[in-house]
């Protein structure tokens, strides 16, 4: 069965995975792609503008942070600087051997983890509830004298669910464990000051807060000598070499800035949305749930277990009718595989197959959102209704 397009509709609600730029980020960017060139590294004045620019958007991030620009290094996105973060940690700590994360990390933190399993070091999972949220006593359990570093998510890019950051790098503090946090869902949509909380190393990804793909952050507490992660030239203070990204650098920065004031203006707004969009879903498509719905979670996540709708039907489907959502995070995308984060939450693996994620965004409208609560359920009685003849798929 063939479910009608409709023409020219684009109902963007996948914003976890990558955001659009808005056109004051890309102005910002454009100068450094065309008249302003130069290598950053050049003492004329074409490279003097580069070298100035990096060194005022560094300045940028680091103010909107509350850190210092010598903690900030810019890196190619959000699996460098987790990558860089676990090199540098385990680096400093070369006598501990264990790693300790939550079972529901990304994974580009979850594979770098494996593959320190690989070379001898033991990571120790900390599960979480049904509803996503760890225990923070089982958590504490487990930070014992051989740990070198622990590692968890701000908020969890499937779910949204928030884990209590500051409470957990206290602890982490208490035991003098080095404590790494993957922020990348989190920037735009929670309030973060570093001179307030004992994380230190903190991982950004500008294509998910409105910037360029391609450019990322990695916050170093100060005092904290990391080594190099890229051999070669001096830059970002001798520790990732190469030319940088100038274009990606301003744009990442502007962004960041961009997106603050932009969230605070609009956060009320899309949450109702977000919350509009879950209260019809369950009230309309029949044993619908929303994973994670009596925990803390950022104001633009939704993930929904929808029976005998699997997302691999489902979101051609939406697709076809110009809706873009996810089964979970985009860089797992292409698999036929449940969510792990879904599994770890005590989901079935038929429930996971079954799950769909929106995630709503600055430029979300109410338009996007009455569409989309008028063609799912439309589109889950047809494959509910064809499911054992096998006549649902999409072109």
């Amino acid at each position: 069965m063939i479910l009608q397009t409709k023409k020219n509709k684009v109902c963007y609600l996948d914003y976890n995975a990558t955001t659009p730029i808005p056109d004051v980020v890309l102005e910002a960017m454009l100068p450094f792609l065309r008249s302003s060139y130069g290598n950053p590294s050049s003492l004329y004045t074409l490279g003097k503008d580069a070298r100035r620019a990096i060194r005022q958007a560094r300045e940028q991030v680091a103010e909107g942070l509350r850190a210092e620009s010598r903690e900030i290094i810019f890196t190619s996105g959000g699996t460098e600087s987790n990558n860089f973060a676990f090199k540098s940690a385990l680096e400093l700590r070369p006598h501990q051997k264990t790693i300790v994360i939550s079972a529901i990390e990304h994974s580009s933190v979850l594979n770098v983890a494996k593959q320190y399993a690989a070379k001898g070091y033991q990571v120790r999972h900390i599960p979480v509830n049904q509803e996503g949220r760890l225990d923070l006593k089982e958590l504490e359990t487990h930070l014992t004298k051989d740990v070198a570093l622990l590692s968890i998510m701000w908020a969890n890019n499937e779910t949204g669910v928030i884990f209590p950051i500051k409470q957990i790098a206290e602890i982490a503090k208490s035991k003098k464990i080095l404590f790494h946090v993957d922020a990348i869902q989190v920037i735009g949509k929670l309030e973060i000051d570093l001179s307030e909380i004992p994380i230190d190393f903190l991982s950004m990804a500008a294509h998910k807060f409105y910037g360029p793909k391609g450019v990322g952050v990695l916050f170093v507490r100060q005092g904290l000598k990391v080594p190099a992660f890229l051999y070669g030239g001096h830059q970002e203070h001798n520790r990732r070499g190469g030319t940088e990204n100038v274009a990606g650098i301003v744009g990442l920065a502007n962004a960041f800035t961009w997106v603050q004031i932009e969230s605070k203006r609009k956060k009320k707004f899309i949450s109702e949305l977000r919350d509009l969009l879950e209260s019809k879903i369950e009230k309309v498509i029949s044993g619908s749930r929303i994973n994670g719905k009596n925990a803390e979670r950022v104001f633009n996540t939704t993930n929904i277990t929808i029976p005998d709708a699997r997302a691999e039907v489902l979101l051609p489907l939406l697709d076809e009718r110009g809706i873009c959502a996810s089964s979970g995070s985009a860089c797992l995308t292409g698999g036929i595989d449940p969510s792990h984060v879904l599994l770890a939450m005590g989901r079935s693996r038929l429930e996971a197959l079954s799950s769909v994620r929106f995630s709503l965004g600055l430029l979300t409208t109410s338009d996007d959102v009455e569409y989309v609560i008028e063609t799912l359920p439309v589109i889950v009685r047809q494959i509910r209704q064809h499911h054992s003849e096998g006549k649902v798929h999409a072109h």
